[in-house]
């Protein structure tokens, strides 16, 4: 996007947020929405912190649990075997702790054919690896058994040094254009004392003991703070200078998009890897799989929370403007604005009632009509629900279901497009309506009762 471009664009949403008020004065919320609980808490015992289906026409649900395993829901019950354990009794190459953990899952757009599928965890007593290094790796699913993966099949593709423990990032996905995207916090503490969300060049990193991080200086640390986009089915020879989780001869097992906003700078300017910045822990995102514009929550630090969108045709390259900013304002205060020129959020929430942290969730595109174009969010500390409508391109406004489910932390979406409310410790609600009172099974997909 040209800087003439994305100025206009940023203008427009601004002026559009401050008139949505007085543009919008009905009710979002469908009067017919419902939460229908589908998997209880005792059927999942690893604190389950994202849902994906693997676009495979099985209508299977992959449960990802922060302990270590991926549970499979089949629409009935979970099974009894995971899918693949990276935990304690597994592979015991991630271990649960504060925000560490298995933390994210995609499948690859052609996993109907090639199997593979990608996963982000910390690393736990998992030598070479210090323990908390950010790991994506790839696995596949096992040859004689589709509801199992082979634990022995492995390919890490990026590690990344985490400064703290807390604000891994951690979700994965697939965007449209079939290029993997991985959400990076900005490693941790609090208000980013190394200012990895802003520093795009490895050569003006602020070294760990300079900021209290208990982290070795590395290129891997210009990654905080970012969202990432690689191309999973390439990898890059030795020699590349510009991957800053590259190995140390400059090989990578991942290359990077031709049209990534970075590629082919200056070696001391940027990674080539970013794909946005100005991040401090986008937790959860997701892709509209219509429009395919991304929406990312954001965890914010002791004020606000906030959704940033990036509509389908940007370019790459915006800042979304942590640690200057916090949500549309000064990082850490109740002003009307911030002044430094990133990107604004589209929906804003303050921390009062309890609110704490953000869990992004999904643009509706399920069967049920009165939900249709609906974006969800929920905070984990109050456990409260928003459904968020869009008034015009850029402009959206937000409304409490009235709905409340403690520990909410996060979203997910099956391959029909219901999109599910995830809870710690007590199990999956489907998003329903007066269209869809019940289901029945067929094949594993879910359908409308006739």
């Amino acid at each position: 996007m040209k800087l003439s471009t994305r100025v206009t664009w940023m203008l427009t949403m601004w002026l559009g947020m401050l008139a949505a008020s007085s543009v919008f004065a009905g009710s979002i919320v469908p009067a017919d929405f419902a939460l229908v609980q589908v998997i209880a808490g005792g059927e999942l015992s690893g604190a389950p912190l994202a849902a994906r289906h693997a676009g495979d026409g099985s209508g299977r649900l992959f449960i990802v649990e922060q302990s270590g395993a991926i549970r499979i829901w089949d629409g009935n019950s979970v099974l009894v075997t995971p899918f693949i354990n990276l935990g304690s009794g597994g592979l015991n190459v991630t271990a649960s702790s504060n925000e560490r953990g298995l933390l994210g899952l995609d499948f690859h757009p052609d996993f109907a054919n090639n199997g593979r599928f990608y996963v982000n965890y910390t690393a736990a007593n998992a030598s070479p690896l210090v323990t908390g290094t950010t790991v994506v790796a790839e696995f596949q699913v096992s040859a004689g058994n589709a509801n199992v993966a082979d634990p022995n099949s492995q390919r890490i593709l990026l590690t990344v040094t985490q400064d703290f423990a807390n604000h891994n990032g951690g979700d994965v996905h697939f965007g449209p254009d079939g290029y993997l995207y991985i959400g990076m916090g900005d490693g941790g503490s609090g208000n980013d004392p190394c200012n990895r969300s802003q520093t795009l060049a490895p050569g003006n990193l602020v070294p760990p003991s300079s900021c209290g991080s208990g982290a070795s200086l590395n290129d891997s640390l210009a990654l905080l703070g970012k969202m990432l986009r690689i191309d999973v089915d390439n990898t890059t020879p030795a020699g590349s200078k510009t991957l800053c989780a590259a190995n140390p001869d400059g090989s990578a097992e991942y290359a990077i998009p031709a049209d990534n906003p970075f590629l082919g700078a200056d070696p001391d300017a940027a990674c080539d890897e970013v794909w946005a910045y100005g991040l401090r822990n986008p937790f959860r995102f997701s892709f509209d799989r219509q429009t395919g514009d991304m929406l990312i929550g954001d965890v914010g630090q002791n004020v606000w929370e906030e959704v940033d969108l990036e509509p389908f045709d940007t370019m790459g390259g915006l800042n979304y403007g942590w640690d200057l900013c916090e949500g549309n304002h000064n990082a850490g205060s109740t002003s009307p604005s911030c002044s430094f020129p990133s990107v604004p959020a589209i929906l804003e929430y303050q921390h009062s009632n309890g609110r704490c942290s953000i869990e992004g969730g999904y643009r509706y595109r399920g069967p049920v009509s009165s939900l249709q174009g609906l974006y969800s969010f929920g905070d984990f500390c109050s456990g409260e629900l928003w459904l968020a409508q869009e008034l015009s391109p850029g402009v959206w406004t937000d409304e409490l279901t009235g709905d409340t489910v403690s520990n909410l932390v996060a979203f997910g979406e099956d391959e029909l497009g219901n999109v599910y409310l995830i809870s710690q410790f007590q199990g999956l609600w489907r998003f329903a309506g007066a269209e869809l009172p019940e289901v029945f099974f067929i094949d594993g997909f879910e359908n409308p009762q006739p």
